[in-house]
């Protein structure tokens, strides 16, 4: 329910973002792919769980190299590649689990393992929502340094010949912290929390991780995107811009003309589906990199 303002005697109903949708949409069409983000999430994590906390292995390992049921690794390019540069050479099983997962994100969107898997976007994306409830305008975000951090990161990992970033990846600390604990992983979970809120609006998956930025170059040329194919029905209510991850792409698949492309192919884009949620004239879809047409 949105909180009231007071002009000259009136009550004015202060209009937040999702509103429109809520009202035009329902509920659950307004807030579907947020929930489902968020039970996949869940799902993931609870399958990391049940070995140490209840001793059935379905996936032993974690975020950056597992194995499922034995038979399925899974290995994250970017741990990989730092391995690879310490001249260490992995077991099979980490060079066919990297391919796996260059293959599934290429298709889907590399993104994706951002907002749909990464543990971390429930901190981040709750430190946005606050942003907004509380109208925190405090902050300014850095300049987008995440592309520039994958080879600061490959080169100390070949000088100090170990895979440097996986002693502070958030990622790995999160899950290390949700699973066993410990004040150290729950400390930097706090700290990407409190980075986000206060210091720098989006400043961790948007301009920051190096981890996000290597699933963007996968999923560069990916099928699976985001499309302002009824651009005509926008009202220009801003509530896709308010929750996306990364704003600055959507004014060309929205406002483009003479031709330009409604499909959002910026490799940035989560395909979170925020957008598609919060929009009350469904502006936004799911379709693939080829649907060029307006509606």
């Amino acid at each position: 329910m949105s909180t009231p303002a007071h002009s000259f005697g009136k009550v004015i109903p202060i209009k937040r973002v999702g509103d429109d949708a809520v009202r035009d949409k329902g509920w659950w069409t307004a807030h579907r792919f947020l929930l489902l983000r968020r039970l996949v999430q869940l799902g993931i994590f609870t399958l990391f769980l049940l070995g140490p906390m209840a001793g059935v292995w379905i996936v032993k390992g974690n975020l950056s190299s597992s194995m499922t049921l034995g038979v399925l690794p899974l290995t994250d390019p970017f741990a990989l590649a730092q391995v690879l540069v310490t001249r260490h050479w992995p077991e099979l099983t980490g060079l066919l689990g990297a391919l796996i997962v260059v293959v599934f994100y290429a298709l889907v969107g590399g993104r994706v393992f951002c907002s749909w898997v990464c543990p971390v976007n429930v901190a981040t994306d709750s430190a946005s929502w606050l942003r907004r409830r509380f109208n925190i305008t405090s902050g300014r975000a850095p300049r987008d340094m995440r592309f520039w951090l994958i080879p600061a990161v490959l080169g100390a990992s070949a000088i100090s010949g170990v895979a440097v970033w996986e002693w502070v990846n958030p990622v790995s600390l999160t899950q290390r912290a949700l699973i066993f604990g410990g004040s150290s992983a729950l400390g930097a979970v706090g700290a990407v929390f409190l980075f986000d809120l206060l210091v720098a609006p989006r400043g961790w998956c948007g301009h920051l991780c190096p981890v996000g930025a290597t699933y963007a170059l996968i999923g560069h040329k990916s099928l699976l995107k985001v499309s302002a194919q009824r651009s005509s029905a926008c009202n220009d209510c801003a509530d896709c811009y308010a929750v996306c991850p990364e704003p600055q792409i959507i004014p060309k698949a929205l406002k483009g003309k003479g031709g330009v492309s409604p499909v959002i192919l910026d490799s940035v884009c989560t395909n979170c589906g925020r957008c598609i949620d919060v929009c009350g004239p469904d502006v936004f879809s799911y379709t693939s990199r080829f649907n060029h047409k307006r509606v």
